[in-house]
Parts: C-alpha cells; structure tokens; sequence
C-alpha cells in the first residue's frame, strides 16, 4: 500500500471463476460488475471508475469469454475510485524469460 498526499492505492488480483455460473452470453457483463463490487467492497469509495485499459483486457476475448482472474491496481483519491490494469507483471516475466535465453545460450556457448 502507498499513499500519495490523500491517494491510496493497492494492487490486487481477482478471482473471477464464479462469472462461470452466469449464463453465456451475461459473464463479461457480469465480470464488469464483479470489478466495480470489489473495488467498492476493498476501498469503501463513492464513485468507481474503470481504466479503458482494464475494460479492453477484460472484453479482449468477447463476450462469453472474459479473463478467470485479473491482477488490477485500485487508486483512492478523495471519493472516487479508479480500477487500472497492472501491468508490472508481464514487464516481470518478459525479463525473466529473456535472462533465461542468455544462460541457455551462454552454457552453449561454453561446451562448443
């Protein structure tokens, strides 16, 4: 958690599995409105607002194929909460698979 004058905010990652349990053509719909209940029931704020970034990750796949969970930063500031995509992760991994390459490549390097 970090606070920034009167902003807090935390990165999260929810579980949407149960979106499942809807019928098929209301689950991304319904992973919309899972978002927006988390955020209100984690951050206790007034107003939710969903970054256009989060929103194009989660209809990404359609409609009747939303995300099973989602790794997502939510920002307080003042009364209104903003729901972002957190994208730190894949920065993570994409450098941690090329590091990966270099050792492969360095021990071939080595027994030729």
């Amino acid at each position: 958690m970090s606070k920034i004058g009167d902003s807090v905010s935390r990165v999260y990652t929810i579980n949407l599995s149960k979106a499942w349990l809807t019928p098929e053509h209301k689950r991304t719909d319904r992973v919309i409105n899972m978002v927006k209940e988390f955020a209100i029931k984690h951050m206790k704020g007034g107003e939710i607002k969903l970054d256009q970034e989060l929103n194009r990750e989660i209809w990404k796949k359609g409609k009747t194929n939303p995300p099973r969970k989602i790794r997502v930063k939510i920002t307080k500031e003042d009364n209104s909460v903003v729901v972002s995509l957190y994208e730190d992760i894949t920065n993570d991994k994409s450098e941690k698979i090329e590091e990966k390459e270099d050792k492969k490549t360095g021990s071939e390097e080595k027994t030729e």
